[in-house]
């Protein structure tokens, strides 16, 4: 019970809730009601940097949502040709996370990251496809088992400025395992062929949980 009303801190939240902290006192000296505003504010950084334990169905049949918020894209379309797959055909499905979604992102499925890319870009709404296109990102491939590739891009949002890394190329993953996340407002787009999409626009998931497509 705990656990869910106080939920693992990421690493990266440590900095930023000790800064909230203290801009929360300095203002409550200023005046009661700014130090009001900054305990709601640090709240607030408290849940936005959660780090909650997920529970994959771990069977590679399914591929799972790799992060916490809404349905805001599904289609057929050529892969990224950052990778060098724009002259292939899959499904993509674009998740958007807003401000009070957990943003740690997860693998869809086992497998080894066969390739990490990262490309520098704007800062456009993430919940607009032409993010998807334009704004900074970070690419994961992923080999599962069959050796298919499996597509994870981390699209930097609005006032989003730092996408995190926490695998490395030839890294074994499980399904559900974390592999980075993004500050502040984001999407995340998944890339995958062979599969049939279970989800629908404006559906919310879950990281690691939300059954995306299957076999």
């Amino acid at each position: 019970m705990l656990d869910k009303i106080f939920p693992k801190l990421h690493n990266e939240g440590y900095k930023f809730l000790v800064i909230f902290c203290v801009a929360t006192i300095v203002l409550y000296f200023i005046n009661g009601f700014l130090g009001f505003i900054g305990v709601i504010l640090t709240i607030w950084c408290y849940y936005f940097f959660r780090d909650p334990e997920r529970f994959s169905i771990e069977n590679d049949d399914y591929l799972t949502s790799p992060a916490d918020g809404t349905i805001v894209h599904v289609s057929e379309t050529n892969g990224p040709k950052e990778l060098g797959l724009e002259n292939k055909k899959f499904n993509k499905v674009g998740i958007f996370m807003n401000v009070f979604d957990c943003h740690v992102n997860r693998s869809p499925c086992s497998g080894s990251v066969a390739e990490i890319l990262y490309k520098p870009g704007k800062f456009l709404n993430a919940s607009l496809d032409k993010a998807s296109e334009d704004n900074e990102k970070n690419y994961y491939k992923i080999k599962n088992k069959n050796g298919e590739d499996i597509i994870v891009v981390q699209i930097a949002g609005l006032i989003a400025r730092r996408i995190v890394t926490e695998v490395s190329k030839d890294e074994n993953l499980s399904q559900g395992s974390r592999i980075g996340m993004i500050r502040f407002g984001s999407r995340v787009d998944i890339y995958f062929e062979n599969y049939q999409t279970l989800i629908k626009l404006n559906q919310k998931t879950i990281a690691g949980e939300t059954l995306i497509a299957k076999k």
